[in-house]
């Protein structure tokens, strides 16, 4: 799949690698699934990034409309899991 990742002109080139790595991890998620301590670390340093839940929501739908995948069931699966879990979302009607 080609489309690009949502950033801000804001952050640093490190930032932006950073924020890749998470959608990444989201990608992965939907595709193959990914160790929960691997998602949270992607997704608390996302947070560190995009602190504000709006700017996030935004972020996330910007993700969604370029790729398909929705970033929420990742992240709230990751937040209610336990360590050693992988995280793995099935689409709604197969993908």
């Amino acid at each position: 799949m080609e489309y690009s990742y949502p950033f801000s002109t804001d952050w640093s080139t490190e930032e932006i690698v950073d924020v890749v790595q998470f959608f990444e991890g989201i990608e992965k998620a939907y595709e193959k699934g990914i160790k929960r301590e691997i998602m949270l670390a992607k997704y608390r340093r996302f947070k560190e990034i995009v602190p504000s839940q709006a700017e996030e929501k935004s972020i996330f739908r910007e993700f969604e409309e370029a790729s398909g995948y929705i970033s929420y069931p990742v992240v709230k699966q990751t937040k209610e899991a336990e360590d050693g879990t992988i995280i793995k979302i099935v689409p709604k009607g197969g993908r």
